[in-house]
């Protein structure tokens, strides 16, 4: 068995030994002409990822925003297709942990709006929508609605929650870009770790305290 493994271990290092040498080799084949197209290349990304962020910016995006009435949402639905709103009411504990991870996001996100709701205010909207629980994120895409989350069921069904969480969930519905796992959520990644840690840490300390009982010698 120990063969079989060291020989497949083998294989694998041969192989990526194997793609790093075909990767040299591309650098080495490089002349100044495709090394500078390339340098240039991207600077060309560059700048249109400054211009389209400075675009993004100047319809509003990167600010958690509150908006007023139903005329001023559909105002910025023209300017912005991917939005995340936060249909909130006053008084609302949950709203507030809502709005903290929101703030945080719109910032990190450039590419979507996030505005916040509040329902007695949008009573056109809410119908339409079927809010019937508060809070609830509602995900536009290409103008929309694709997504909702409702309460906090969905991010670890409690109140602590990370930002990463509500990140994770709201990428699962494509409003906003990310680079992460979409599979297994980061709070419970996360857990699982910790829980693999705290094990660790009782079997090294079981195997360290040694109360057995040993053999008499007379």
């Amino acid at each position: 068995m120990e063969n079989v493994l060291e020989k497949q271990l083998l294989k694998v290092a041969e192989t990526i030994e194997q793609k790093l040498d075909q990767e040299i080799q591309k650098l080495d084949e490089l002349d100044l002409d495709s090394i500078e197209n390339i340098r240039e290349h991207r600077l060309q990304q560059m700048k249109k990822m400054i211009k389209q962020k400075e675009e993004w910016m100047a319809k509003g995006h990167g600010e958690y925003e509150e908006l007023s009435d139903e005329k001023s949402f559909f105002e910025k639905s023209k300017l912005s297709p991917n939005m995340v709103l936060h249909f909130y009411k006053d008084g609302s504990t949950r709203c507030k942990i809502v709005d903290h991870h929101l703030k945080i996001l719109c910032a990190q996100h450039l590419e979507t709006r996030f505005v916040k709701l509040n329902v007695t205010r949008f009573p056109f909207l809410t119908e339409r929508m079927k809010i019937r629980v508060i809070p609830t994120i509602v995900s536009i895409v290409d103008s929309i609605s694709k997504d909702f989350i409702v309460g906090f069921t969905e991010l670890g069904n409690c109140d602590d929650f990370s930002t990463e969480m509500l990140e994770w969930r709201l990428a699962r519905s494509q409003v906003i870009d990310y680079k992460g796992d979409l599979l297994n959520p980061p709070d419970v990644v996360k857990n699982n770790r910790t829980m693999l840690l705290e094990k660790n840490k009782k079997i090294r300390g079981y195997v360290g305290n040694d109360d057995s009982d040993g053999l008499d010698s007379d």
